[in-house]
């Protein structure tokens, strides 16, 4: 995994993305992938090139004393487990978080990915780095969903559409791909039904315009819906 410089160039009222290379790219695998070697399809997303931030550091280190907390283990196994996780999943690429570091805000991002999924998977309550989590980021309110999980409060939740499915209407006749949701626990479900979106959100200081969930994801999570011939 590699960070690609990238241009924006605009022609002809078309936008177009020019990638910089700093080595050759194999044409061979190229080929064989895409069927040719004069177009194909990448994967990109925008990267935050600013120094890691002390929020960030702050964030990681309360997550994994909620960690220590759950399984008793000691900090600094926990940290070298999850820098070695990181190192993994992008290809050998370091990664710090201490005063002076080289590692970027998208790197820390991804560092703190790894732990939330980590914590959502073994049931790890979340409380000492709960207030810290960024509930704007759109995996951890995918996280919340995929495990459902509460996003206020990290108890239990139902799937809260935020596009509202009309009264009388099948739900197992709806295409909830296409309907952004929310993972809320009976309360704030109630909650944000009887107090409205916009007072919620300035409440609990989190986005209410929800996420769009997947076919794979919603079977999962025993959503029914029409979803026409797409399988697993």
């Amino acid at each position: 995994m590699q960070l690609l410089r990238t241009r924006l160039i605009e022609k002809d009222g078309k936008w177009y993305q020019v990638q910089e290379l700093n080595e050759k790219p194999n044409l061979d695998h190229i080929e064989t992938v895409s069927g040719s070697i004069d177009e194909y399809y990448t994967y990109s997303e925008l990267a935050d090139t600013r120094k890691a931030r002390p929020q960030q550091r702050r964030l990681f280190f309360a997550l994994l004393n909620d960690i220590v907390d759950e399984f008793i283990v000691p900090q600094d196994f926990l940290k070298a487990m999850f820098y070695l996780q990181y190192q993994i999943y992008t290809d050998g690429k370091q990664i710090s978080l201490s005063n002076g570091t080289q590692s970027t805000v998208s790197d820390a991002n991804k560092l703190l990915d790894l732990v939330i999924d980590f914590m959502f998977e073994w049931h790890v309550p979340f409380k000492k780095g709960y207030e810290l989590l960024p509930r704007d980021q759109e995996y951890y309110l995918f996280e919340c969903c995929r495990h459902r999980v509460c996003m206020i409060c990290g108890n239990k939740a139902d799937i809260h559409h935020v596009d509202v499915i009309g009264a009388g209407m099948n739900r197992a006749h709806v295409d909830h791909t296409k309907r952004h949701v929310m993972a809320l626990c009976r309360k704030h479900h109630g909650e944000i039904e009887q107090i409205g979106q916009q007072d919620f959100s300035a409440k609990y200081h989190v986005p209410v315009d929800g996420i769009k969930l997947d076919v794979e994801t919603l079977r999962k999570i025993g959503v029914q819906g029409n979803y026409g011939k797409t399988t697993n």
